[in-house]
């Protein structure tokens, strides 16, 4: 208790904890910031110096170009934290005479990923310091600025709130530029310029192209950069700079698209195929808009697939399954079995579109969250956990909902009766289909989360389509409907015999939040299900009475106590502390792992070695599929040995904004992703969706050849 009170009283004086001290000069003021108003033991925090520059003045990037120093920082941690390197956003070109240097001005934020030890003790209060170096030009003067900056934030556990720069740094991490599967060539033209081409899905149909070198002298900054584009990339004619010599050398750098900004390996080869013949490209920024109207259709296409196979998806099936025997039991009544195959359909709309609104209105307020984003929630899970029982207990007979116990034995499965009862299947199955990235619908998501509103309203509600679909269908089959039996007894039994994949969901519903909340909190919600189990019980012996004409006012109130003791003890248990995260390799894989980070991903590579990286959540079926069926067989952990693998795992089954932002930086909303980093270098290669133990050797040997 004496803990619980320690964490509430540091919560509620987090704003006279957290002293952020800005220093300022007459160029430049910058102060340290969090996105987090707390760090969260065995986290990732992630921090950010923010600068505002004075008008007329610039500091520079990590390469500044022809003149410039790249800003420097020196942390002063707490012991056992470890700062990662800067997320540089894209930079500004500019020009001054003949130079071209890349740089900022105005407001900047230069976000920095702290790893918080899990042993930081919560309730304590940690300072974090850094010396910041900034060298400060205008067009007549540099000058460099030196800035001791320092913040401190509490410890606690649990997910934390965001602070008001939460929105600018998630902004950067979302748009900064990011690794892509682009292969790229430097080859040296006929005229002895170096041509750099690109190629790549993210590539197609782009019209604006730049390259910004990660070294500076290789290429002349200030030369113009002339292009053409091809059906599946692009190809740049630099200008060579002081350091390139005579033939092509591996080059990284920036590739700055009217797509996005993509972190790109050039190696010295042959120009790459489908890389002009389209058209000219332009260096200068283009005009932002919502998209053309083939990458909606393109998106809206992808979202109906999806949609349709997401029926096949395991995390449907209990839902599917029910409205197979409702189905059934309007088989022989067709404008009954169309009614509710349409009430089916809006059911599906309204929660998906629904979802998808609370989705972009969360990610505009400045949230770093994705699809299946409400199951990160222990409040989610646990009132997700008593709804399958109640459901459950429903199909078992235990009591009904809507027509009453007399429409009982004479109306199969008559849980909510009619069209609103098809209207909430509906509903129910978007809820149990969240755990579930179906192929493709990955990519329609990503487009989504890019479009106007109206537009990315519109993808969520093809998706729904897609999965009622089916149902629908056949519910308009007069032909279909006739192969189906006649209602009769067995329809009862196999009302019953549903009840059970519906207890096996709150049983699995209930493992996750045990993995959000810890073993207390699922104590606490194992005594909230008795409770309304209890209730809806005494619910059923209150409707048996009243259809028979007898007063049950005291089963009635006896019910309701126990369904309101078991939301209120559900609602206790998600208020408990969260516990320290654990490691991930045990509870994600059988396969040895070590958790994601981008500080591992890079250490792993500077030793040449290839890098697998999964991107998981224990409230993901697909992910446990992937990992029971393919990622922890004998075969890929030979596989894994004998390429030098590293196996990182990014565990998303509590909210994690760096994550999140890794996620978005692949085009992403949600998990499944997998990654393999090449041995070679290079942009990381996405698995699909779905694994096969072949899938993942043939990529990895590939990757150790390379």
């Amino acid at each position: 208790m004496r803990r619980l009170l320690a964490l509430i009283l540091t919560i509620l004086l987090w704003p006279a904890l957290a002293q952020a001290q800005p220093r300022s000069t007459e160029r430049i003021e910058a102060e340290l910031v969090s996105m987090s108003a707390w760090a969260t033991p065995g986290s990732t925090l992630m921090l950010a110096v923010r600068q505002d520059i004075e008008p007329g003045w610039h500091t520079y990037w990590r390469n500044p170009g022809d003149s410039g120093g790249a800003t420097t920082l020196d942390w002063r941690l707490p012991a056992g934290f470890s700062a990662g390197e800067i997320v540089w956003p894209l930079p500004e070109r500019q020009r001054l005479g003949e130079l071209m240097n890349y740089g900022y001005s105005g407001v900047v934020y230069l976000p920095v990923p702290v790893q918080v030890p899990a042993d930081a003790a919560p309730g304590s209060r940690q300072t974090f310091g850094v010396t910041a170096l900034f060298l400060v030009c205008s067009a007549e003067m540099c000058v460099p600025d030196e800035l001791e900056l320092s913040l401190a934030l509490p410890v606690a556990p649990g997910a934390a709130t965001d602070t008001t720069h939460a929105g600018p740094i998630r902004e950067v991490l979302e748009t900064s530029p990011r690794p892509a599967p682009i292969s790229a060539r430097i080859t040296v033209g006929e005229n002895g310029r170096p041509v750099l081409t690109a190629a790549g899905t993210e590539l197609e149909g782009v019209t604006r192209a730049y390259f910004f070198p990660f070294e500076g002298g290789v290429l002349d900054h200030a030369a113009e950069q002339t292009g053409t584009r091809g059906p599946d990339g692009v190809a740049l004619t630099l200008t060579a700079g002081r350091g390139f010599g005579p033939t092509a050398v591996p080059m990284g750098g920036v590739l700055d698209t009217d797509r996005g900004a993509f972190e790109i390996t050039a190696e010295p080869g042959e120009a790459l195929p489908g890389t002009s013949g389209a058209g000219a490209l332009t260096a200068e920024a283009a005009e932002t808009g919502g998209g053309g109207t083939g990458g909606v259709l393109a998106a809206l296409g992808l979202a109906l697939i999806g949609g349709l196979i997401l029926n096949l998806m395991p995390c449907v099936f209990p839902v599917l399954a029910m409205k197979a025997a409702s189905l059934a039991t309007t088989a022989h009544d067709a404008p009954r079995a169309r009614r509710d195959g349409l009430a089916f359909l809006a059911g599906v709309l309204v929660a998906f579109v629904a979802l998808g609104g609370a989705l972009l209105a969360l990610r505009a307020a400045g949230q770093a969250v994705g699809w299946g984003f409400q199951l990160q929630s222990p409040g989610v899970m646990a009132g997700l956990t008593l709804l399958m029982l109640a459901v459950g207990l429903n199909l078992s007979g235990v009591f009904h909902v809507g027509a009453g116990l007399q429409a009982a034995g004479s109306g199969p499965l008559a849980r909510l009766p009619g069209g609103v009862g098809a209207f909430f299947t509906g509903v129910l199955a978007v809820v149990v289909a969240a755990p579930c990235t179906a192929p493709f619908m990955a990519f329609a998501l990503g487009a989504a989360l890019v479009m106007p509103w109206p537009l990315a309203l519109l993808v969520f509600a093809v998706l729904g389509l897609g999965l009622a679909l089916p149902y629908v269908a056949v519910s308009f089959s007069p032909a279909l409907l006739r192969r189906l039996p006649r209602p009769g007894p067995w329809m009862e039994r196999l009302k019953g015999l549903l009840a059970f994949p519906m207890y096996g969901t709150a049983l699995w519903l209930g493992w996750v939040f045990s993995r959000q909340a810890g073993a207390e909190a699922l104590a606490l919600l194992f005594a909230a299900a008795l409770l309304v189990a209890f209730g809806l019980w005494l619910a059923g012996l209150n409707q048996a009475a009243r259809a028979e004409g007898r007063p049950a006012v005291l089963s009635a109130v006896a019910a309701t106590l126990a369904l309101l003791g078991g939301v209120g003890l559900a609602g206790t248990a998600t208020m408990l502390p969260a516990p320290a995260p654990g490691g991930v390799g045990a509870s994600a894989t059988a396969l040895p792992s070590q958790p994601w980070s981008a500080e591992a991903v890079a250490a792993a590579r500077s030793g040449g070695r290839p890098v697998l990286v999964n991107f998981t959540a224990d409230w993901c079926v697909t992910c446990k599929i992937n990992e029971r069926a393919a990622l922890s067989s004998a075969r890929v952990a030979q596989a894994l040995e004998a390429a030098d693998a590293a196996y990182l795992v990014g565990d998303w089954t509590r909210r994690d904004d760096v994550i999140a932002a890794e996620l978005a930086r692949h085009g992403r909303s949600g998990v499944p992703l997998y990654l393999l980093y090449p041995a070679g270098g290079g942009a990381p290669r996405i698995l699909p969706q779905l694994l096969t133990e072949g899938t993942i050797v043939r990529a990895l040997e590939e990757s150790s050849a390379r």
